[in-house]
């Protein structure tokens, strides 16, 4: 995502640097005109907004709060905009050490996968200081179409949990709806059109059960990541002393999904997990032995 991303940024004739783990992933973007750096410090020495997309809260963490943290490297009045799913207390605690620093920061998760990143059409939800917001958001025009400002910092963070607790639940439905479709002995096609136009319609359902049905399971969205985004909101609901059924159930089947060995693919498919649990369920029906009871009794 955070290649497509930045290709809209360089597209739109801004000068880019760019860094990677991977310096391999960085290439296309250099081929393009992006000046690569070798270091998060070295970048921000040199950079005036860093935009940051990175795997996992602690990764954030490392990125900015760290002992190789950046926060110390970047210049003066500049402004950070990390848009990983994160957690909200981490985005503001980022925001305070950068305030000390005369820095601006941002968290601004996004939404729409690997194709919202290719067709610039992503749900970009922002948490900080409108001042910042308004600043970058010629750049976020750039790589999305509905850009939002939520309010105080860690708010970007939080409505990302929203966006993802809606997810985690729709999927469960998409996949039974296909998975009881495909028993029916239906043209999975034709039910698809027959109910996307009405009230089961929904971009999970347009996007994710045609990958499902061609068996392509290849990542918009890790499962891994996206079991760390559903802890991460388990976590918040715990701080707020609420249960969230749907959540819960949607964690627990995404966990069986890793287990099985498939957190690296794309989060539709949890089919697969709904798959195993049937076949499961026909071979324990298959071999449970029948076992009669007779009681013998007296009336009175």
């Amino acid at each position: 995502m955070g290649s497509s991303m930045c290709g809209h940024i360089l597209r739109g004739g801004y000068e880019v640097n760019v860094y990677n783990r991977t310096t391999s992933k960085a290439q296309p973007l250099v081929e393009k005109g992006a000046k690569l750096f070798h270091s998060p410090r070295e970048l921000a020495k040199q950079s005036d907004i860093i935009f940051s997309i990175v795997g996992y809260p602690k990764d954030v963490e490392s990125l900015f709060l760290g002992k190789e943290g950046i926060l110390n490297d970047l210049k003066n009045d500049s402004i950070v905009v990390d848009m990983t799913t994160s957690s909200p207390s981490l985005a503001t605690q980022i925001y305070n050490d950068a305030l000390k620093r005369n820095i601006s920061s941002l968290d601004a998760p996004v939404s729409g996968g690997d194709i919202g990143a290719k067709n610039a059409t992503l749900s970009i939800m922002a948490g900080g200081d409108q001042t910042a917001f308004d600043r970058v958001l010629p750049l976020l025009n750039l790589m999305g179409k509905n850009i939002v400002f939520c309010g105080k910092s860690g708010n970007g963070q939080s409505t990302k949990l929203v966006n993802q607790i809606k997810i985690a639940s729709t999927m469960i439905g998409v996949c039974e709806a296909l998975l009881f479709s495909q028993r029916s002995g239906l043209d999975v096609e034709v039910t698809l059109k027959a109910i996307s136009a009405g009230a089961a319609g929904s971009w999970s359902l347009t996007n994710y059960t045609p990958r499902m049905i061609q068996r392509n399971f290849a990542p918009g969205f890790f499962v891994d990541h996206f079991v760390k985004d559903m802890e991460i909101a388990l976590s918040e609901c715990e701080r707020m002393n609420i249960r969230l059924p749907g959540l819960e159930l949607a964690h627990q089947l995404y966990k069986r999904l890793k287990s099985l060995g498939h957190g690296a693919k794309g989060t539709h498919a949890l089919i697969l997990a709904l798959e195993d649990i049937n076949t499961s369920s026909s071979q324990a029906t298959t071999t449970t032995p029948t076992t009669t009871t007779t009681t013998t009794g007296t009336t009175e």
